[in-house]
């Protein structure tokens, strides 16, 4: 790739007292939330379902308003979807018609990136993820792993300041979501891209973060902020991340209790 295009964009997320609370419901679904994620860090969300994970990470994609408090991306407040965050939900949500290659240009095309571009950079992206040889490949011809790696690739062409994942691999078979997320690993280390992961595996957590932050279903708080001071790649075996492991899931069930 060109020197313009290695260039990465970092960003800062600031959540300020930030809040959020249904008409349906008598309870904040997030209560006062403050929270911040540095430029380049990779900060993982946990807790017991209904804890407010996914509500928290549309809040941030600008789908969803919040009911107080702000939410700033390198100290610009946030009002509603943006291309300085990409989001990478459970579902794939490519399109069929579209081969491999394709749907990685795709939101580039809409972006109005000239084709030249398209095509470097959605070759770049997809040699990180290991599918260049599989990019005239419909989509029905790779397996549900190569989707996932095909809908990352295209979010990392977007070039955006925070990348947004929502359960990216929670679909997955434990071998191919175990691959996936040494991928990841990698190409984070490669792009040092800033990024939100919500997940409910506390393993997988411990595995990727940085910080894993746990958020309770009762208070609609965050509760706890566990640093993972482990040297990469980590080993779910060693003692230090079982511990961890642990630690971090005790406090998910005592929440959820």
């Amino acid at each position: 790739m060109s020197k313009e295009m290695s260039e990465k964009t970092h960003a800062k997320l600031e959540l300020k007292k930030l809040c959020k609370k249904y008409d349906n419901s008598e309870k904040s679904t997030l209560n006062e939330i403050d929270l911040t994620v540095e430029a380049g860090e990779f900060v993982c969300l946990v807790g017991a379902s209904g804890c407010g994970k996914s509500t928290l990470l549309n809040l941030v994609a600008g789908l969803e308003k919040p009911t107080g408090g702000q939410i700033l991306l390198d100290g610009k407040e946030i009002t509603g979807p943006g291309a300085d965050r990409t989001v990478m939900f459970q579902e794939h949500g490519l399109y069929p018609w579209l081969n491999v290659i394709d749907n990685v240009k795709f939101g580039m095309k809409l972006a109005g990136v000239p084709k030249e571009e398209q095509e470097e950079k959605a070759r770049h992206y997809l040699e990180m993820v290991h599918l260049l040889e599989y990019k005239d490949y419909s989509i029905h011809q790779i397996s549900g792993g190569m989707r996932q790696r095909t809908a990352l690739a295209r979010a990392l062409t977007m070039d955006s300041e925070i990348l947004l994942m929502d359960e990216p691999f929670s679909a997955l078979d434990k071998q191919t979501s175990n691959r996936l997320r040494e991928e990841l690993q990698r190409i984070w280390q490669e792009t040092k891209k800033t990024i939100l992961f919500i997940t409910h595996s506390v393993e997988e957590s411990v595995y990727l973060a940085d910080r894993v932050v746990v958020l309770s279903p009762v208070t609609g708080t965050v509760c706890s902020i566990v640093r993972i001071d482990l040297e990469r790649p980590r080993h779910v075996y060693s003692p230090e991340f079982v511990e961890l492991r642990h630690r971090i899931l005790e406090e998910v069930r005592g929440e959820a209790v």
